[in-house]
């Protein structure tokens, strides 16, 4: 069987037939709210047919995506699989995890233990899930003591410090930023 073009370029937009059932939508009020045929639509859901911009627009906003989040979706369809890395900085042990645009770690530090200069961040969020544990982190102008079950988002290019108030076990992420020009 030939190669359509859309498989030449590893596009798979099979991926629209999945948002559509996930949101429960028929191929009728897809096309309704896109201003798409059925016809395009069912051929779009079987990677028959060649998708243009401005079809892509109007098609990611019926599903509440920009058009550059569904090229996204199409581009990789499939699952990622990686194994943590362990390592240990300062006193903390941590196990990460990293994937385009998100750092997941898993630390665990003893009460007393703290990190005065955490390993250097890039123009990113970080968040810090206290899953275990007491832990107080410290800005140049705030302070916050987040207890099991607190979280903490903010702009990881701040210094900030971790200290360690009762034996902890935390989930950090850190989120790249997106920026729209």
């Amino acid at each position: 069987m030939p190669e359509t073009e859309s498989e030449n370029l590893s596009l798979d937009f099979t991926v629209i037939r999945d948002l559509r059932k996930q949101s429960g939508l028929t191929l009728q009020q897809v096309s309704d709210q896109s201003g798409l045929s059925i016809a395009s639509l069912s051929k779009l859901e079987r990677n028959q047919n060649l998708i243009e911009l401005p079809t892509l627009h109007r098609l990611a906003r019926v599903f509440g995506l920009s058009a550059s989040d569904l090229l996204s979706l199409a581009e990789s369809p499939t699952a990622r699989r990686k194994s943590a890395t362990h390592y240990r900085s300062g006193p903390f042990e941590f196990e990460k995890i990293a994937f385009d645009g998100v750092e997941l770690f898993h630390a665990t530090a003893k009460a007393g233990d703290s990190l005065l200069h955490p390993e250097a961040h890039g123009d990113e969020f970080e968040i810090c899930w206290v899953r275990k544990g007491r832990v107080h982190i410290a800005f140049t102008h705030e302070q916050h003591t987040l207890e099991a079950g607190d979280a903490l988002k903010f702009d990881a290019v701040l210094p900030h410090t971790y200290e360690i108030l009762a034996d902890a076990e935390l989930t950090i992420a850190h989120l790249t930023k997106t920026h729209r020009f």
